[in-house]
């Protein structure tokens, strides 16, 4: 059990190392921006739709999981929890991400990894 553990551990360490610069590199500059709507799969047709947003919200759900666990695990816990709740739909979340990311402790280390990337910094609404 222990083994399978440690694998486990490793996994999310190495997986986590890949996936969130990957993540927020793609990121609109804007994207945390209350003030810019999004329209995620505006003109796609309606059940490509709902099997995006099913897709979307599972992969959230695994991400948020997965950042709890590496709050006691080795990982990068607090921004695989942000991207698992900027995956998921909830009543709210555009507030919540706004205030989260917006914390110097975190959006601070996700200007540094866009910047080694060429891309620009994340704009954030004035509070």
């Amino acid at each position: 059990m222990l083994f399978w553990l440690a694998g486990a551990s490793l996994a999310c360490f190495v997986g986590s190392l890949i996936a969130i610069p990957f993540i927020l590199v793609r990121l609109p500059a804007d994207y945390f921006d209350t003030r810019v709507p999004r329209n995620w799969m505006k003109h796609h047709h309606p059940v490509l739709k709902v099997l995006g947003h099913v897709l979307k919200n599972t992969f959230g759900t695994v991400f948020l999981i997965a950042g709890i666990l590496m709050l006691f695990l080795p990982g990068q816990g607090i921004l695989t929890m942000l991207i698992g709740i900027s995956l998921l739909d909830f009543p709210g979340k555009r507030r919540l991400e706004a205030k989260l990311i917006g914390r110097p402790a975190i959006l601070t280390p996700i200007n540094r990894i866009r910047s080694r990337f060429q891309k620009p910094p994340l704009v954030l609404a004035p509070r």
